[in-house]
């Protein structure tokens, strides 16, 4: 059978399962405030309409605790295949939803399917990669995470448009089913993980996927054999150590200290502020004539555009990770605060918007209004140059092979969880507490910024491999990327030189 080699082809294919996520996220944005899905469904107040659309996180919560053991059971590729046909039976129930129960329930399959995406393509990805590129390679998952939530939008936008009744809304949601089916078919033409292979000790597959890789199959190429050696000596490491669970992972017999400290990093930073964007509900007079007012989800506009993570994918591996997430933490910290200090001066508090009393909190038109929108904006564009790619890049590098698989399924569950938290409770609190809501969010982002700085190794341009080393030394991580940056290519070096010394030999013992 063909095997597809290209890294950046695998890359375009296996981020469709970030795509899936960006689909679902705009399959019920986009249906909010449509008069088909209010209808239809009993215009649901905002403690359950952020029950509905909190359903989602709490199944990609489950399917991403599960991840890990299907990723290392049936191999990277395997746990995808299946992830894609729970996404399909997800999109055909929510196609099919007769009332809110049944639309929780299609939801919450889907958020099964992106619960094993969102943890393992990152890790697949990473696996396949050189070390000089994974960051961009793993990276395009955020990309085409804002790509799924464009194209979505699009389809539910024309569909609101030219269908008044429930057909609407079902038409969108069954489409959600095609990209599960295009990843389905290209994954039988993906290579398994080496790496995975690897923990399987199937050598001969190993080094054939690593030189049809990195050297059109080449398997003497020094590049290859560089790789392997350090890939060995990883499977070596993981079998002679016991078999983790996920409880064990944090105690004296399962992870040791710099694992834990590994888990510790990537979980409750990486995973844990990484979604901090949000609906940012204002309200502005609309027009000067007594036109109709209308309310406007600041965060929408901008949640259904690209963000620059395209572009970022030609520096991530140019820039430190370290450097991404504490410029990231600042400046989404002063943003929020921007925000909070704007509502709070020059809005005030009102019973409903156009009968809506989900919003409560008016904010006049002009200058304050405008700088509003402009720190969203300049928020999503922060946010899609330096978390948005990073965190997903930082879970998948952290975790040494043997963990690797239930450690990042972990680190997305606890992702998942704040998920759901914060699907949860932005729409309460932006009724109850109004501008409030980002002084919380503005705190969270001085906190990371501290948690970063003094837990956060550098990982770009290591091999997975070094980057056990990097924990291993027990390095201060604002020093960490004094540690032979430049380790892998001296390796290859000395096998290159090795190799020529061999032909040398050979040559001589000939002309002997």
């Amino acid at each position: 059978m063909y095997t597809i080699t290209n890294i950046y082809v695998l890359a375009a294919f296996g981020t469709i399962g970030g795509a899936l996520f960006g689909f679902d996220i705009s399959s019920m944005s986009a249906w909010i405030g449509a008069d088909q899905y209010l209808d239809y469904f009993g215009s649901p107040d905002s403690n359950l309409q952020g029950g509905i659309t909190a359903s989602m996180s709490a199944g990609s919560f489950v399917g991403a605790v599960a991840s890990g053991w299907l990723a290392d059971g049936l191999g990277r590729r395997g746990a995808l295949m299946i992830a894609a046909c729970v996404w399909m039976v997800g999109a055909a129930v929510q196609c099919s939803a007769q009332n809110v129960a049944h639309l929780v329930a299609g939801r919450v399959v889907s958020g099964l399917a992106i619960g094993v995406t969102s943890s393992q393509v990152c890790v697949y990805l990473a696996e396949l990669a050189p070390g000089r590129i994974r960051g961009r390679v793993v990276g395009i998952q955020q990309w085409a995470i804002e790509w799924g939530i464009l194209i979505m939008y699009l389809i539910s936008y024309g569909c609101a448009r030219g269908m008044t009744g429930p057909e609407a809304f079902r038409v969108a949601w069954g489409v959600q089913g095609v990209p599960g089916a295009i990843l389905l078919g290209a994954l039988f033409f993906f290579p398994e993980s080496p790496r995975w292979l690897a923990g399987k000790e199937r050598w001969d597959e190993c080094l054939d996927t690593l030189a049809l890789l990195h050297a059109k199959g080449d398997r003497t190429d020094p590049t290859v054999l560089a790789e392997y050696d350090e890939v060995r000596e990883a499977a070596r490491i993981a079998a002679e150590s016991r078999d983790v669970s996920f409880m064990g992972m944090f105690g004296k017999g399962g992870l040791e200290a710099h694992h834990v400290r590994r888990h510790g990093t990537d979980v409750a930073a990486a995973a844990r502020w990484q979604r901090r964007h949000v609906l940012h509900r204002v309200h502005l007079p609309h027009g000067r004539h007594g036109r109709r007012r209308r309310a406007l989800l600041v965060g929408d506009p901008v949640r259904h555009l690209p963000r620059d993570d395209g572009p970022g994918a030609a520096y991530i591996d140019r820039v430190p990770r370290r450097l991404l997430f504490l410029v990231g933490a600042a400046a989404c910290m002063a943003l929020h605060f921007a925000i909070a200090g704007l509502m709070a001066d020059y809005g005030h508090p009102v019973p409903d918007i156009d009968g809506n009393a989900n919003l409560r909190w008016e904010l006049p038109g002009g200058g304050p209004a405008k700088g509003v929108i402009a720190c969203s904006y300049i928020f999503v564009g922060v946010y899609g140059l330096t978390w948005a790619p990073a965190a997903w890049i930082y879970a998948s590098e952290v975790f040494p092979l043997k963990y690797r698989a239930k450690g990042v399924g972990l680190s997305a569950a606890t992702n998942w969880i704040f998920n759901f938290a914060l699907a949860y409770f932005v729409a309460p609190a932006f009724t109850n507490i109004q501008w409030k809501t980002y002084i919380i969010f503005g705190v969270f982002c001085a906190a990371m910024f501290f948690h970063i700085f003094f837990t956060y190794p550098e990982t770009a341009g290591r091999t997975l491999e070094e980057i056990d080393l990097v924990f291993e030394t027990n390095t201060p991580p604002w020093r960490s990327n004094r540690l032979e940056p430049d380790a892998f290519q001296r390796r290859v070096e000395a096998v290159r030189h090795q190799k020529k010394e061999e032909e040398v030999e050979v040559g001589q013992m000939e002309h002997v």
